[in-house]
C-alpha cells in the first residue's frame, strides 16, 4: 500500500512542477483588464513584455490623459452630488439601456455590491492577448478607444459606433469595455464567468450550460481598494414588452430588489408604449431613480409613492429625438438646484439635466 501511495505521489509532484510554467503563460482576467486600460500588469503576467510595445505605450497614454479629464470634469463632481443628496443606498444598482457603462454606475453609486448592466450588445469575449501580432495588437487597441469615445467625451455610447468597432474577433462586444472601466476604476477582477438566465430567472453558470432561448451574460467578480467583494451581471437583452415578459431577465432581477436604479441617454425607449414592462419594473423594484429626460416620463410617477428632486437645467430633447419634450418636466425644473457636471444627450453641464426620485418609505 505504501508503494502504491509513493507511486501516486511522484506521479502528483510531476504534474504540479509541470503546471505552473502552463499557467504562467496564461494572463489573468485583471492583469488583462489592466493592459486593455493602458496600465502595467503584474510583474510576473505574460503581458507585461508587451507594455513596451509602442502602440501600447501610446495606447496608455491616451487614456491617461481621458480619464484624468472625465475624472475631473465628470467623476469627481457626480459622487461629490452623490455623497450629498443620496443617503442609505440599496445593495444593487439596475442600469437598463446602460451598455457596458459601469463607470457611471460606480461613480452615482460606489457603495454599492451588486450592479445589474443590460442592453442589445452582446457580452463578446476577449481571447488571449498574447497570441495576437503586433499589427493585431495594435488594431485592437485603437478600436477599443473608439469605442469609448464618445462616452469618454459626452457621457453615452454611441451603439453603432461601438457595434462597428468591436466586432467578432479577439475583442469583441461589450467585454473589453467592461474590463477597462473596471480597472480604471481601481477594482480587481476575481473571477469572470459566463451566466445564462432561463425562462424562471434561474442563473446557469460557465460555457456548460447551454440552453435555448436563454439570456446570455457575464458575472464579474471583483473588489475595490477595500477589498470588498463585489459583483457585476451585465446581460445582453431585448428590453421591449415582447421579448422581456417571456425572458428571465426581469425574474432574476426581482430576486435581487430593491435596488437603486439609473436611467441615462436612454434614447427615450421608456416613454414608448412597448416597454412598459420594463418602466413598471423600475418603478415597482427601485427605492431611488437617478435619471435624465429620456428615462421615465414624469406622468408615471405617482405623487403619492414619489420625491422628486430636479437638478440641473431641462431644455428640449436633441434633434434626434423630436416629440420627446415634456412640458411638465419643463415645469418642475423651473425650481431645480444646479449641477456643475454634464449628463445624458445634453452632455454641456449648463443643459443637463438629472431628476432624482425617491421612493416614500
Amino acid at each position: 500500500m505504501l508503494y502504491f501511495r509513493e507511486i501516486a505521489a511522484f506521479a502528483l509532484a510531476i504534474f504540479l512542477a509541470g503546471a505552473p510554467a502552463h499557467a504562467a503563460e496564461i494572463a489573468t482576467a485583471d492583469d488583462t483588464a489592466r493592459f486593455l486600460a493602458g496600465m502595467p500588469p503584474s510583474a510576473g503576467s505574460p503581458l507585461a513584455r508587451l507594455t513596451s510595445d509602442p502602440a501600447w505605450q501610446r495606447h496608455a497614454r491616451f487614456l491617461d490623459a481621458a480619464f484624468a479629464q472625465l475624472e475631473q470634469r465628470q467623476l469627481s463632481k457626480i459622487r461629490a452630488w452623490g455623497d450629498a443628496y443620496l443617503a442609505a443606498p440599496k445593495p444593487t444598482v439596475f442600469y437598463m439601456f446602460s451598455g457596458p457603462d459601469f463607470i457611471y454606475a460606480d461613480a452615482f453609486y460606489p457603495n454599492a455590491t451588486t450592479y445589474v448592466l443590460s442592453a442589445l450588445e452582446p457580452p463578446g469575449m476577449v481571447s488571449d492577448l498574447t497570441r495576437l501580432s503586433r499589427p493585431a495588437m495594435a488594431a485592437a487597441l485603437y478600436n477599443i478607444e473608439r469605442s469609448m469615445g464618445s462616452i469618454l467625451s459626452f457621457s453615452f455610447f454611441v451603439t453603432q459606433s461601438m457595434k462597428l468597432d468591436l466586432r467578432e474577433g479577439q475583442l469583441s462586444g461589450t467585454l473589453p469595455i467592461l474590463y477597462v472601466f473596471l480597472a480604471r476604476s481601481g477594482k480587481a477582477i476575481r473571477d469572470v464567468t459566463p451566466v445564462a438566465l432561463d425562462a424562471n430567472g434561474t442563473p446557469h453558470f460557465g460555457n456548460g450550460n447551454a440552453r435555448k432561448n436563454v439570456t446570455e451574460g457575464v458575472r464579474i467578480e471583483f473588489a475595490g481598494p477595500d477589498r470588498q467583494q463585489k459583483t457585476l451581471y451585465y446581460f445582453s437583452t431585448d428590453l421591449s414588452n415582447s421579448s422581456v415578459r417571456v425572458s428571465g431577465f426581469l425574474k432574476f432581477s426581482e430576486t435581487l430588489a430593491p435596488a437603486n436604479s439609473l436611467i441615462k441617454s436612454a434614447s427615450y425607449l421608456l416613454h414608448s408604449g412597448n416597454f412598459t414592462a420594463a418602466r413598471n419594473f423600475l418603478l415597482s423594484h427601485s427605492s431611488v431613480i437617478i435619471q435624465d429626460d429620456s428615462g421615465i416620463p414624469l406622468a408615471f410617477y405617482d405623487p403619492k409613492k414619489w420625491r422628486l428632486f430636479p437638478f440641473g437645467r431641462y431644455v428640449r430633447p436633441i434633434d434626434k429625438f423630436p416629440g420627446r419634450y415634456q412640458p411638465d418636466y419643463a415645469e418642475i425644473f423651473r425650481r431645480a438646484q444646479p449641477i456643475d457636471f454634464g449628463i445624458g444627450y445634453r452632455w454641456r453641464s449648463y443643459e443637463s439635466n438629472l431628476l432624482l426620485s425617491i421612493k416614500v418609505p
